[in-house]
């Protein structure tokens, strides 16, 4: 990657609580050549790997899902919050730090044996992620690999990815 992204990545002190030293992209995305970079660089780790769709987790992932299966000439997926999809969805609930959550996917969005990336912004502790995975195991898809903008190393994403492969363009 010749353009270094860490600069289009600005640091948020406390927030969104005291303590938490939020990674905002919206300088990345609001810079046309970074952005590029970013879509260009997944584009061409994954150009040939036979996917069948990019898999974006709701709602970073569509920003860089989307135009990566537009360059790589393949379908998007969504998966999406409870109630979003309209068709008839599968769904798996995944533990949150405090409560639950819930992620879903049309039944029909894949077929079994689809190879599929799975994409969102960030890597963080994985919870979601997993629940991604997992909710595309269901359909029979294969996940080539997890991927992300950034990777917090801190937080311990990767060691609840277990051995599921993954890449990050950026760590911290």
């Amino acid at each position: 990657m010749s353009l270094d992204l860490t600069q289009f990545v600005r640091n948020i002190p406390d927030f969104p609580i005291p303590g938490v030293q939020f990674k905002d992209i919206t300088p990345l995305l609001g810079n046309a050549a970074a952005f590029d970079a970013a879509i260009e660089h997944f584009a061409q780790r994954y150009a040939n790997q036979q996917l069948q769709a990019i898999v974006g987790i709701e709602s970073r992932g569509f920003i860089f899902g989307a135009p990566l299966a537009l360059r790589l000439g393949i379908g998007f997926v969504p998966i999406r919050k409870p109630g979003k999809l309209p068709a008839q969805t599968i769904g798996v609930d995944y533990s949150l730090e405090y409560g639950t959550n819930r992620l879903e996917i049309h039944h029909d969005a894949l077929q079994a044996g689809d190879r599929v990336v799975v994409i969102d912004d960030l890597l963080a502790t994985g919870g979601t992620v997993v629940a991604a995975c997992d909710l595309l195991n269901q359909l029979g898809a294969e996940v080539v690999e997890a991927a992300f903008l950034i990777e917090l190393t801190f937080l311990g994403g990767r060691e609840k990815l277990g051995d599921r492969p993954y890449y990050a363009q950026i760590q911290y």
